[in-house]
């Protein structure tokens, strides 16, 4: 049975809406680099690369990925996308298992739904066009995609990384054929007998990773030396370092001054607070210092950025 994780290791953005927990991402790269960042959620993601190259990572291990293909991501697994390539796009479809639970036991209800509920029953990794389930499963995915579309409305800004669109729906109709298309895939998965029991296969390295990511996010704002995070997971410094560049790609304090932008946009975008507040709020006691990462992540200023944002609202 997978582990269960601390709620502070999730990410912070909630999928759909409280009542109907499924979303549509659509993330366009325009530069290499780091398209997804690490984390985690309680949802299923079905994410579907229809051109470019990607370096996906789940739980550690490293999947190149040159053509198309379906991905499937299990609640509560560590995962990152790296793009290779300009221009490629990748598609996701996040989803609560929940939704698609009966109220009546029936053998669909006790046998694949509650288990994947309770994460007992995981989703394959990966499917090719090769295998006669990828059509039917593709099929379905876009049908999603192409429900979604009419509610589709763009919630992040252009930035030096990527082009990232979102869709949600209360519709009910919408809701419906979602639904229906959702329980496609599983019957699909099921008729090829795709899911597979969950094993015991506790890594410590990803919950070691969880574990740092976690403090950082739940200290972000404070002062955050090499030797706290270490602390985290009783290694040494040097070790620490080591450990976390070979696990993420990046130094920690690279990771921390990215999650630390990544704040600092959030409340550019969502708040009125002057530049100075956003800086001290997000951690950085040196405005100038503030002003050179931002610039370094996003290619702007916080102003111009906060700018070019209410631009493209209006």
């Amino acid at each position: 049975m997978q582990q269960s994780q601390p709620t502070t290791l999730k990410e912070i953005r909630s999928h759909g809406t409280k009542s109907f927990p499924c979303a549509v991402y659509r993330t366009c790269s325009t530069r290499k680099g780091s398209l997804v960042k690490h984390h985690w959620h309680d949802e299923v993601e079905i994410l579907y690369f229809s051109s470019g190259a990607f370096r996906l990572e789940i739980n550690m291990e490293q999947f190149p990925i040159a053509s198309e293909c379906l991905y499937f991501i299990n609640p509560g697994e560590l995962h990152s996308i790296i793009t290779e390539s300009v221009g490629s796009y990748e598609d996701a479809v996040v989803f609560s298992p929940d939704i698609l639970s009966f109220d009546s036991y029936d053998a669909a209800q006790m046998q694949l739904i509650h288990p994947i509920q309770k994460g007992r029953m995981l989703f394959p990794r990966c499917l090719t066009p090769e295998h006669p389930a990828f059509s039917p499963i593709r099929g379905a995915f876009t049908d999603i995609l192409r429900t979604f579309r009419q509610t589709m409305s763009e919630d992040a800004p252009q930035n030096t990384d990527s082009e990232d669109t979102t869709a949600v729906t209360d519709d009910l109709t919408s809701q419906l054929y979602t639904k229906a298309s959702l329980l496609l895939i599983l019957a699909v998965l099921s008729e090829h007998q795709l899911f597979t029991p969950t094993e015991k296969n506790y890594d410590k390295r990803v919950e070691d990773i969880k574990t740092t990511l976690t403090y950082i996010k739940d200290n972000y704002r404070e002062k955050i030396y090499i030797s706290d995070l270490a602390r985290q997971i009783n290694l040494n410094e040097q070790y620490f370092c080591r450990f976390f560049k070979k696990a993420l790609g990046r130094t920690p304090m690279e990771y921390v001054n990215e999650y630390r932008i990544k704040q600092t946009r959030r409340l550019l975008e969502e708040t009125d607070l002057p530049v100075t507040d956003v800086c001290l709020e997000c951690g950085y006691n040196n405005l100038g210092n503030f002003l050179r990462e931002f610039r370094k992540s996003t290619g702007t200023t916080p102003l111009q950025y906060r700018k070019q944002l209410r631009m493209t609202k209006e």
